[in-house]
């Protein structure tokens, strides 16, 4: 049964009287905010995700393994995307969060250019580090941003919409990078002012990097917003003490968050990563069009996913059911795993599409596990909690979900045409297991709501 909480609580904070709380911006300003954030996180998605459409050139041009260009995609990224995540937030709690994220999106779009001009596999690797440094400041500052702007009874839908950056960006990278491949790879290489003749590939770095400089100027167009709900009044910097103790005292609700979640990304990640070449090496497709089928599938089914679980998590929230983000996010295991499962043991193409198609809007309504988050975490520590977070979700799932299936394919089944049996021996696993965990933290989840809903 579900746990209820109390609707009623003072000052709007968990029923439908939040919109008469003095003090919230205008509506339409707070959907501005989320409008800027998305297109900045649709950005890092893009420069994060264009590689895994490069997997053949950069293969034959660097003479690496499947394995090798695994730790391009995830843990190159993902190493300094986790570890610095955490030192920045620190930085987010303390400092001006829509600065921080324009300076982070400045660096990871100069970065992500850089990786156009790299001449070894080293390099490559160094520059892809330096993406994942960039992009450490953007979600955790925009998680904590989002948390002062709308009140609880709307923030679901709001981190909803913000989170549509996720598989919007990386739809958005197969689409593109479909027509960009085909189009710029159909020259070997192409002559550039000032460098000379340079690799095609090399080119499709600089082209997702260009718009960073758009976002940045659009995010000076938003207010750092208030700060609300600081536990330590007058002390905007408490002690680490403070912070480890409270990790501590929610150590069982946020395990189950960070574990499940870590699991469902071990999926995702390695699924976003690998699905174009599994559909060329299963079905022989070109890896552009696999590229552009299944960008669609991401971008459209992966934001309606996010919308219905944002939605759904609120108004069960409304209604009283203090663990409903955590449900939502095993319901979207339930309905989404069995037929990303069976996406990769059809015996076509179409099926395989048709199953995918199924699964990821469904599976990406566990995009509320964010939100849960800032329920249970006191704003002093909102932006650290959320990096770590994500140091935990990104470091498993972006650093070895790729590497995972690749090292499978390259070391358990020895075939490079096995892919197909690596996603579904990873998906088969881990996805039942985040569900199991994400049941046993309901009740603790809902023991620490009502902490926080009491001391607030």
């Amino acid at each position: 049964m579900a746990t209820k909480i109390a609707t009623g609580a003072p000052q709007g904070e968990l029923g439908g009287e939040a919109d008469a709380e003095p003090g919230w911006p205008r509506p339409a300003y707070s959907w501005y905010v989320v409008g800027v954030l998305l297109l900045a996180y649709t950005l890092s998605f893009v420069d994060r995700m264009i590689l895994s459409l490069l997997v053949a050139p950069i293969r034959a041009a660097l003479n690496i393994s499947d394995t090798e260009v695994s730790l391009l995609i995830g843990l190159a990224f993902a190493l300094f995307y986790t570890v610095l995540g955490l030192p920045i937030a620190w930085i987010a709690d303390r400092w001006n969060r829509r600065n921080l994220i324009v300076s982070g999106v400045a660096l990871w779009s100069v970065m992500t250019a850089a990786c156009g001009f790299a001449g070894s596999y080293a390099t490559l690797f160094l520059t892809r580090m330096g993406v994942g440094v960039g992009e450490a400041a953007l979600s955790p500052a925009a998680y904590s941003m989002l948390s002062d702007t709308f009140p609880r009874d709307r923030l679901a839908r709001a981190m909803a919409v913000y989170s549509i950056g996720v598989p919007l960006g990386s739809g958005v990278a197969m689409i593109l990078g479909a027509f960009v491949v085909q189009a710029v790879l159909a020259e070997p290489m192409i002559e550039l002012p000032l460098f000379g003749p340079v690799e095609a590939w090399r080119t499709i770095f600089m082209w997702v990097a260009a718009p960073g400089l758009l976002i940045c100027l659009l995010l000076l167009t938003i207010r750092e917003p208030l700060r609300r709900g600081l536990v330590q009044a007058g002390s905007q910097g408490a002690a680490a003490p403070g912070f480890l103790a409270h990790l501590k005292a929610h150590r069982a609700a946020l395990g189950a968050l960070f574990a499940g979640m870590s699991l469902i990304g071990l999926v995702m990640y390695g699924v976003i990563a690998w699905v174009p070449t599994f559909f060329a090496r299963t079905y022989g497709m070109d890896v552009a069009q696999a590229g552009l089928w299944f960008g669609i599938i991401m971008a459209t089914g992966g934001a309606a996913g996010l919308v219905a679980g944002g939605t759904l998590a609120d108004r069960l929230f409304a209604k009283g059911v203090a663990d409903a983000h955590l449900r939502v996010m095993r319901l979207s295991i339930l309905l989404g795993g069995p037929p990303l499962l069976a996406a990769t043991l059809m015996p076509d193409a179409t099926l395989a599409f048709v199953m995918l198609a199924l699964a990821f809007p469904m599976l990406t309504m566990h995009g509320v596990g964010t939100v849960a988050l800032q329920f249970i975490t006191p704003n002093e520590y909102r932006a650290r909690v959320t990096a770590l977070y994500f140091f935990v979700v990104n470091l498993v799932g972006l650093g070895f979900g790729p590497m995972l299936m690749a090292l499978l394919t390259d070391h358990l089944f020895g075939d490079d045409g096995a892919l197909r049996y690596s996603i579904a021996l990873v998906t088969g696993i881990a996805l039942p297991l985040a569900a199991i965990i994400l049941t046993a933290g309901f009740s603790a989840f809902a023991r620490d709501l009502a902490k926080m809903t009491d001391a607030g």
